[in-house]
Parts: C-alpha cells; structure tokens; sequence
C-alpha cells in the first residue's frame, strides 16, 4: 500500500505505519524528552528520554483510537473499514464505501472528534482525582491538550478533515445530493489550505520567520486532498445511474466455443481484429470461457480444423464478471482494487453482453463532461 508497512490487525482490521511515521516518532519523542529533561532537572537523560517515547507513543494511540472511532461506526453501517493507516499528518481509516445516508455519513464523520474529546476528558480527569504532580502531571497535561487539539483541527469544516465530512453530511440533507455536499466542503478544505499556506508563506517572506513551516506543509496537504476528493465526486456524478451495460465496448471479442481453430483464426484472427483474447459462449449466448490467440500456438496448425474452441478455451470464475445491471460505479471500483482493465458483462441468466475496458469509462466520462451543440 504505497510503501506502507502492515503491522498486525487491530479488531480484524489490517493496520499500516507509513515510514514517515517512524522520522515523525523520533522527532516527538526528542521534543518531549527535552522539554521534559528541561522542565524537571532531577531526571536521568536515559529516563527522560524513555518517558519521552512513552508520551509519543501514547499520542499515536490517541490518533488510532481517533480512527478506531469512525470505523467501529462504519463497521455498524455494515461498511467494511479495509485498513488503518498511520502517517505523517496522522492517521487514516479507510472505508471501503460511503455511507447510505447523509445521517449516517454525519455520525462517521463526527465519531473520531467524540473520541478524541472523551480521551482528554477522561485523561484530565485522572490528574484531577489522582492529584498527579511532577513528570505524570506533565505527561497527561500533554496527553488531554493534544487530544483536544486533534478534535478540534479535524473539526475544520473543510475535506479532507472529518469538519468537511461533517459538512459534506449537512449539504447533502440539504440539497439531497451528496456530490453536491462533496464539491462544497471541498473547496471549502482549498479555502483552509491557502490559509494555513499563507501563514506560513507571509511570516517567512516579512519577517524570516520560519517557525510556521508546519503550516505549509498542512496547508499543501490540505489543498491537494481537497481537490482529489472535488475531482472525485464530479467523476461520482457523471456515473451516477450509469450500468456496466452502458460502458460496454461495442463489437467485443465474442466467439462461439463451436467454431474450429481454423474458423477462429481465419474470422477473426487473420482478419484483422486487434484483440489478443477472446471471450468464448455456447448456443445459448452464456460465456463459458476464454481463448488468447498464445493458446492457438499449443495446438499444431495441421490440427486446427478438428479442434474446436471450446477444447482449447480457459474456464471463467464468476468473481471475474460483473453483472449487466451492476452501478457502473461500482464496476470502476472494482477495476481500481483489483487493478484490472477489462472485465465481461453478464446478464443475469449468464448471457454475455459484452467487456467492458477502463478506457471506454474514461470515454463514457469524457462524453459526458463535453457541452451538448447549440
């Protein structure tokens, strides 16, 4: 996953660390355990430097229960979270679909804030009842501000961050259209991204001050996702009510597993078709498999006459097809996850429509996104 490393599962869910994530660790962890070495001089630099790590590590927890969050509400949408990611701005869950309704999408969005606020409750709460003094104070001082601060940035109602899932949810009760709810928290999120980026850029370039480098960095993180997800939901809108039967490639690669080698390669073959492989039915119309032209070169040239297709064919899977009637949506989720560019559609009762290409929803996009002549 993009240079990520998988850890383990937490709660069945697979869990990654991005490298960045180890050079940001170090840096927490010198942070803490010089502030703490200078605020409390009696400590040995070997135990500072351990309560340092010890802090960083517990912030982190904080972010994955902040992910854990939204995904134990998603995983009750009955939507499957396919893993949890931590990195350099923190950490992502990432679900595998969106939710049904903009009120169920609201609840995911603000479930990893609710966390993050319960966890500096209950952290402050434990140095006021137990009257913790000295390096303990300390730590769950850092622990309940920092918990507090991860609600509230997320809370920036702007996408990526879960305030522009938040607002993204309201849009989409308002005007019923959760593309709509997407396309305005996302430039929204350009809006917080240009912020942060000036704030660092005008400080820098005024004064040398450099100390809000980190904003930039947000800032850039901000503006980039934003425009993804933007760019994402127009894709999302010009498919919506589209079936993969409405994307198949017209004169597909069909044979019928009766002909003989020989018709194969003199009707379509030697003919001038440029397909490489070929999806092969019965009387019916059902594909029951596939042929590549690689496969004729097994059989010898002098057999072709009496061998038909159907003996020469590879069998189909199911989980290889998707059905006439699928969102085609769906169809180019599929193609991304399990990084295909081609798959057959089929009805129903088996029959074989045709295949469908990544490209010919490319072109299906580009049709759609073309003005209409006056």
């Amino acid at each position: 996953m993009n240079g990520t490393i998988r850890v383990g599962n937490l709660f069945g869910i697979p869990f990654y660390i991005h490298p960045s994530w180890f050079l940001v660790l170090g840096l927490v962890t010198w942070s803490y355990s010089s502030g703490l070495a200078a605020q409390f001089p009696q400590l040995s630099a070997g135990l500072a430097l351990l309560l340092g790590l010890m802090t960083a590590l517990m912030l982190f927890a904080s972010v994955v229960a902040h992910e854990l969050g939204h995904s134990f509400v998603a995983i009750g949408q009955g939507i499957d979270v396919k893993s949890i990611t931590l990195f350099i701005f923190g950490g992502l869950a990432s679900l595998e679909k969106e939710s049904k309704t903009p009120g169920e999408a609201f609840w995911v969005a603000i479930a990893g804030p609710m966390v993050s606020l319960l966890l500096c409750g209950i952290v402050t709460a434990i140095g006021v009842t137990t009257a913790a003094s000295g390096p303990l104070a300390a730590i769950l001082g850092v622990l309940a501000s920092v918990n507090l601060a991860l609600a509230l940035f997320n809370l920036i109602p702007g996408l990526p961050l879960d305030g522009g899932n938040i607002l993204k949810a309201i849009v989409w009760k308002i005007t019923g259209n959760p593309y709509k709810g997407v396309t305005f928290a996302s430039r929204v999120g350009q809006i917080f991204g240009w912020v942060a980026i000036l704030s660092g850029v005008l400080p820098l370039l005024l004064f040398g001050n450099s100390g809000n480098f980190w904003n930039l960095l947000i800032g850039f993180f901000l503006l980039q996702n934003a425009g993804n997800s933007a760019q994402f939901a127009r894709v999302q809108e010009k498919l919506t009510g589209l079936t993969a039967e409405d994307a198949v490639t017209h004169d597909s690669p069909i044979v019928s597993a009766n002909l003989t080698l020989r018709e194969f390669a003199d009707e379509r073959v030697i003919s001038g078709q440029n397909w490489h492989r070929f999806l092969v039915t019965d009387d019916d119309g059902q594909l029951v498999g596939a042929i590549a032209i690689d496969n004729l070169r097994t059989i010898s040239t002098v057999l072709w006459s009496e061998t038909q297709v159907k003996e020469v064919m590879r069998p189909i899977t199911e989980s290889t097809t998707v059905q006439s009637d699928q969102p085609l949506l769906e169809v180019m989720r599929l193609l991304e996850q399990q990084k295909l560019s081609v798959l057959p559609v089929v009805r129903e009762n088996g029959v074989l429509v045709g295949i469908l290409e990544k490209a010919a929803i490319i072109q299906l996009l580009q049709s759609r996104t073309q003005p209409n002549p006056a």
